[in-house]
């Protein structure tokens, strides 16, 4: 798995490519771990290209939620294809953190 990382205004947008599960879920903590370490504590997971998402993928973003909020900061997920999203709501993620269709929307969320 590859993650596109760009840094704008007010967050940090990451873009994982392929799958997210226990293979590369380490990659993906290790990554939200760096940016907080620098003092970010707003994300927007772009899932544009994300195939898949088993629920040790979603656990990273589950053990940073508390860091994050403690922080004043959100994650906002953009993008999710049907499978994904399923997989979030299944879990009842959707419940607590913000999903939305588009990557424009994410703006007004931060």
């Amino acid at each position: 798995m590859e993650i596109k990382q760009e840094k704008q205004n007010s967050y940090i947008s990451l873009a994982p490519i392929g799958d997210l599960d226990a293979n590369s879920s380490l990659e993906m903590d290790e990554c939200i771990q760096d940016w907080l370490e620098k003092g970010e504590s707003n994300f927007h997971i772009d899932g544009q290209e994300l195939k898949y998402i088993s629920s040790a993928g979603i656990g990273v973003f589950i053990s940073h939620l508390d860091e994050i909020r403690a922080r004043g900061g959100k994650i906002i997920f953009s993008h999710l294809s049907a499978s994904v999203f399923d997989v979030f709501k299944l879990l009842g993620l959707t419940e607590i953190v913000t999903i939305v269709k588009e990557g424009a929307e994410i703006a007004p969320h931060f």
